[in-house]
């Protein structure tokens, strides 16, 4: 007999580093899950493991196109996330945060599903508040490179408000800061996958600029476990709300961390810092302990441990 409460989900970009998590986690739910990717920076590989499940559906499909299906929820996670890659076809980029916001909001208008945005700390430039709390509205370059990205995320954000405002569709925004783990691209430029990668091959650790810079690292199973809370939570709540690890470390002490886990014999090297990289990124999470009941679990030593395990199975 045919399970009619289980709610079909529609993740876009499902085949990506966090798309992947997010899927593996929906079914152990007990969800009915649509994975949609175009493979621009998502792989198979990622979601192999997933594909004998029954209740898991594969769609090659690019969210710049209108795509048509019966949907309880969507999760809008389509768009490349590092530099390397959203910086490779810019233009393909904003496309996808634009037309891809477009496109799932439409489809979330015909259906009446809810729909999620996974917008990110970018929208928050290179910051002049820190730590960054919802509320502050950023200082963003709408001309440099990383805008494709960063601007691209900004008007997600304002076409999900303003379909809410006038059509009044169920939305939620979060804001994703710096996320690491099993599955990411080994290439994608990030600092932790670069760091690890240049670790466990003896090469020579590349930091940008003197080190100081700061980030905070969050684990990819606790930013899913927001995720999910802030898709569950109460349709008054729409966000954005920041998702991040609000513990936060220089690059240089990420660098000398991973060193010190992988054992290596690698030495750090000092290169131009790039044109408008943040200086610091450090999320205020009181909105989310507030309102989600979420914070991360994972502390950083536990959680490069377990992406160190991935990657060396890569070199």
């Amino acid at each position: 007999m045919k399970n009619t409460l289980r709610k079909r989900i529609l993740v876009t970009g499902g085949a990506g580093f966090i798309g992947s998590h997010l899927c593996e986690r929906l079914l152990g739910l007990g969800y009915d899950v649509v994975c949609m990717d175009n493979y621009f920076t998502g792989s198979k590989s990622n979601i192999l493991h997933l594909l004998d499940n029954p209740y898991f559906e594969l769609v090659r499909h690019d969210v710049t196109v209108p795509f048509m299906a019966e949907i309880d929820q969507i999760y809008n996670l389509a768009c490349p996330a590092s530099p390397i890659h959203y910086q490779h076809n810019p233009i393909k980029t904003v496309k996808t945060s634009v037309m891809g916001a477009i496109n799932m909001l439409g489809l979330a208008k015909r259906v009446g599903a809810r729909i999620l945005q996974a917008s990110t700390s970018e929208v928050y430039g290179d910051p002049n508040v820190h730590p960054q709390p919802e509320n502050y509205w950023g200082n963003v370059n709408p001309i440099g490179i990383r805008s494709c990205y960063d601007e691209g995320k900004r008007c997600a954000e304002t076409l999900f408000m303003d379909y809410h405002r006038q059509h009044n569709i169920d939305i939620k925004i979060i804001r994703i800061f710096n996320t690491y783990g099993p599955r990411m691209h080994p290439q994608d430029g990030r600092v932790v996958s670069n760091f690890i990668m240049q670790a466990l091959k003896g090469k020579d650790i590349t930091i940008y600029g003197d080190g100081s810079q700061t980030r905070s690292f969050q684990y990819v199973d606790d930013l899913v476990e927001g995720m999910l809370r802030m898709m569950d939570s109460d349709s008054s709540f729409i966000g954005p709300v920041n998702l991040g690890n609000p513990v936060e470390f220089t690059m240089l002490e990420l660098a000398e961390h991973i060193v010190a886990l992988t054992g290596s014999s690698s030495k750090i090297k000092h290169f131009k810092l790039p044109k408008d990289d943040p200086k610091q990124r450090k999320p205020e999470i009181a909105l989310a302990k507030k309102e989600l009941g979420w914070e991360p679990k994972i502390q950083l030593e536990e959680g490069l441990l377990k992406t160190i395990a991935y990657f060396k199975d890569m070199v």
